[in-house]
Order: structure tokens, then sequence, then C-alpha cells
């Protein structure tokens, strides 16, 4: 299942101590998690309407495939050398053109949306690698919304033509994750390197505070995808530790990640804008996976923190305790929601983005 010491994936480099580094796109196989869901049988639209929007859906797709497809030569260009991941997404648009230019009315919807969305998750993973490098330069704002619309795209298009009544009937439930864990992680990276930068709070402490509400957001939606497993007579299972993972809505290493970096997202907002007026951001702040009933309530970053933290040490300190996964950290954070009283008076030591994770080897 992939949790603590996962196998190796293709492309994922190897991490250093104290290294941000966005996780690598899925391989076909090889997704955020190990089996692909079949698509759900249920209501659907009158085959006219469901025709009208499948064709709909690959004219978009076909378009925006160009537009990405523009946009990578100019970062090969850029770039001046040759990229594995440049190299593959553009060799998933070139098999989308292909497919687009046969028959509309026989392209099925769901493929070619599959396709457009893995070249997605390739390119941005290019130009994420690129903004860590360097650290997310003063002017990285811009590129940070750019990649952020790049990785919305898909969801979009499935909800603009309003083909099935749950996402992931059309796109699947891996990549629909892989989505929105890329755009909270990302966030995340980009909050990180913002809260070193002291003056820029004094000035922007509001912006700070979308992106954080829009990275929690993103996680907490990744998380929530799925439904945990109800364990009855019925499921056998070998291993009682991977049982209990998968009744909790564990189901993969990913899914833990995104808990810390909620937590972590959490603590800095309520660090650095504790002093921030109200606004009516509504998050659906559930953590216990989609066959819980959630509901949109504004973010309180204490209590959202809290929640998702202790459930990860629990976590961690339970099923997973033989990967010895830190809960340090968590643990401080924590400690930190509970004594809060102003941000001065307590000060969490942030091992920041992914460097407490990698005291050991997680992608060897």
């Amino acid at each position: 299942m992939g949790l603590g010491r996962p196998p190796h994936r293709a492309g994922v480099p190897s991490y250093q101590p104290g290294e941000l580094r966005p996780h690598a796109p899925p391989t076909r196989g090889n997704q955020v998690t190990a089996d692909r869901r079949s698509h759900v049988a249920g209501a659907r639209p009158p085959v006219v309407a469901m025709a009208a929007a499948g064709s709909s859906v690959v004219r978009r797709v076909e378009e925006l495939g160009d537009v990405a497809q523009a946009h990578i030569q100019q970062l090969s260009e850029a770039a001046g050398e040759d990229d594995h991941f440049l190299i593959r997404a553009s060799a998933a648009l070139e098999k989308l053109k292909l497919l687009c230019g046969e028959d509309k009315e026989c392209s099925n919807p769901s493929n070619l949306l599959e396709l457009y969305t893995q070249a997605i998750l390739d390119m941005t993973y290019f130009e994420e690698n690129k903004l860590v490098d360097e650290d997310f330069p003063e002017d990285s704002s811009q590129k940070v919304k750019e990649l952020i619309s790049f990785l919305s795209e898909p969801e979009i298009i499935i909800k603009e033509n309003n083909m099935h009544p749950k996402p992931c009937d059309l796109l699947g439930d891996e990549l629909l994750e892989c989505l929105s864990w890329r755009r909270g992680a990302l966030l995340y990276m980009y909050c990180h390197s913002l809260t070193k930068r002291r003056e820029w709070l004094t000035r922007k402490s509001s912006l700070l505070k979308k992106h954080l509400i829009d990275g929690i957001s993103y996680l907490l939606q990744m998380l929530n995808y799925r439904c945990p497993i109800q364990l009855n007579e019925g499921v056998s299972f070998q291993d009682l530790d991977t049982a209990k993972l998968l009744s909790e809505g564990i189901f993969s290493d990913i899914h833990v990640l995104a808990m810390m970096y909620s937590g972590e997202l959490c603590y800095w907002g309520l660090k650095h804008c504790a002093d921030e007026q109200p606004e009516n951001h509504e998050v659906d702040t559930g953590v216990s996976g989609a066959s819980h009933t959630t509901q949109k309530e504004p973010l309180d970053f204490r209590e959202v923190g809290e929640k998702i933290l202790k459930k990860y040490v629990s976590v961690c300190e339970g099923p997973l305790k033989e990967q010895e996964w830190n809960t340090a950290n968590a643990k401080q954070i924590l400690n930190f929601f509970q004594h809060h009283t102003n941000h001065e008076d307590f000060q969490v030591k942030c091992f920041g983005a992914y460097n407490f994770f990698f005291n050991k080897t997680i992608f060897p």
C-alpha cells in the first residue's frame, strides 16, 4: 500500500534532509493509490445529453491540449535541454491530439481527459521543481497562480459539462486525489517560503492567509475523496495494521503527508494571521473520508489543526509505529495550539516543508 516505505516510483527524486521537493506525478498503474476504481454505476443523464456533453469535453480537452503543448515548447526552449517530464507530457499531448483527430463522436472523454491530466501533472512538476530550486523568488506569485490554474482545469471541465454525478466517475479517484495533493503541496511549499520573509509578512499577511486556507482546502479535499473501508466480518485482512489504516481513510503515504502538511499550514495561520480580521472562508473540514457527512464551515486554524494532527499522531504511533514516522513536530504544534494566547509567547521549531519527514528515506 505504500505506507512508510513505498516501492520506488519512476521519476521520484531521492530526498535529502531539508530539501523542498514536489512529489512526482503518477505514472499509469503507479498513481496515488495502487488500484484504479472502475466507473461507478448509477444515475445517468439521457443518452443524447450524455453524447453532447462528451463531445463538448473532447473539444475542450483538445483546445487545452494545444495550449499546454505550446507552453511545453516554450519551457523546453527556455531550459535549453531535454527534460524527462516535459518529454513525457509532450508525448501524452501528441497522443491526445491524434485521438481527437479521429471520429470525435467515438472518442472516449474519460481516456482523453486522463491523458490531458497526466500531461498537466508532468508539465507542472517540471515548473514546480524550478520554483523550488530558486526558493520561490519574490515574483513567484503569478507563476504559482498559473500552476494552480493548470492543475484545476480537469475538474473545471468535468463540472462545466456536468457529465457525471461525481467527478471521480469520469476521471477516477486517484487522479483527482493527485490533482488536489499537488495543489495543496505547492501552496504548502510556497507558504513555507513566504513565512521566512518578515518584511513581506508585515505587508501582506492577508494574502498569506488566503494561500494557507486554499492549501488546507486542497489537502482536506484530497483526504475526503474516498470512503474509509468499513471493517466487518465480510472483509478479510491478513494485516490488522493495514486494516486499521484503511478504516481511517489512509490509503497511501501521501494521505499521511497531507495530514501533517494541513496541520502545519494551520500552525502558520494561527502564528502569522491571528490578528487578521475574520473572513468568510468556508472549507470542508472533515478529515475522515468521503463516507462521513461533512459540512462547509468557516475555517478555524486551531480547531482544524488540532483535529487533523491528533489523527496524524494516532496513526503514526499506532498502525504505522514500526515505520518510524516522525511525530515530534506535530506534538510541538499541538502544544502550541493548546497554549496559544499570543503568537509571540510560544515558538515552535518548524522543520519546514518536507525535511522533518526525511530523517529517514521515505522514497528509497
